[in-house]
């Protein structure tokens, strides 16, 4: 058990056990958030083609302040910070 105590950093088994097991949580949270952003990425491809092949640009700034105030407004400043990063993931890709 030395072992996964270290791989933790727990100094207990017990304690070990539960970071082991929320850290196995954790990737399976991560692998879907990863999952739901290819969507994003490939709902947003789908806005921007209609968008540009209609006339318009392919980035709509106000939608893009709405979505940043969403983020802030649900996870605070942070929130601002990993909404820029979605829309920067799904600009371009048409």
């Amino acid at each position: 058990m030395a072992d996964v105590l270290d791989k933790t950093g727990a100094r207990t088994d017990e304690a070990a056990d539960v970071i082991t097991d929320a850290r196995e949580r954790i990737d399976a949270l991560d692998d879907r958030i990863i999952g739901l952003v290819q969507e994003r990425m490939a709902v947003s491809a789908v806005i921007q083609e209609a968008r540009i092949s209609s006339g318009g640009r392919r980035v709509n700034l106000s939608r893009e302040m709405e979505i940043l105030g969403h983020y802030r407004d649900a996870l605070g400043k942070p929130g601002t910070s990993l909404a820029m990063t979605l829309l920067e993931l799904c600009r371009g890709r048409v």
